[in-house]
């Protein structure tokens, strides 16, 4: 009975039911940047989700100080018209010939 009391809590490195991998490094903090540019848009399109949304640190694996330069520079370059506030999305093929109508 002891034992498994007190083997319940615990779980070995090895355990299938362990969750995770490997930790997330700050790309920036590896390479030592300072400033994020809002007029880069290829960087700050992988910070966002195919909706427009920005992705938060648990996804893209910033630090805290990054992350919010990163929100920042989206924020200013959406200001600016670089990037989109919201993805416009494309109609699909049934909803297009639903909109034609028919000829006289």
């Amino acid at each position: 009975m002891a034992r498994k009391a007190r083997a319940r809590g615990r779980r070995s490195k090895r355990d299938p039911r362990r969750r995770g991998g490997r930790k997330k490094v700050c790309r920036f903090c590896v390479d030592s940047v300072d400033h994020i540019d809002y007029k880069d848009v290829a960087v700050l399109r992988q910070y966002m989700s195919d909706r427009g949304k920005i992705r938060n640190r648990q996804v893209t694996g910033n630090c805290q100080r990054h992350q919010n330069r990163v929100a920042t520079a989206i924020k200013n370059a959406r200001e600016m018209a670089l990037l989109p506030y919201v993805a416009t999305p494309q109609p699909s093929m049934e909803n297009r010939q639903r909109r034609r109508r028919p000829r006289d």
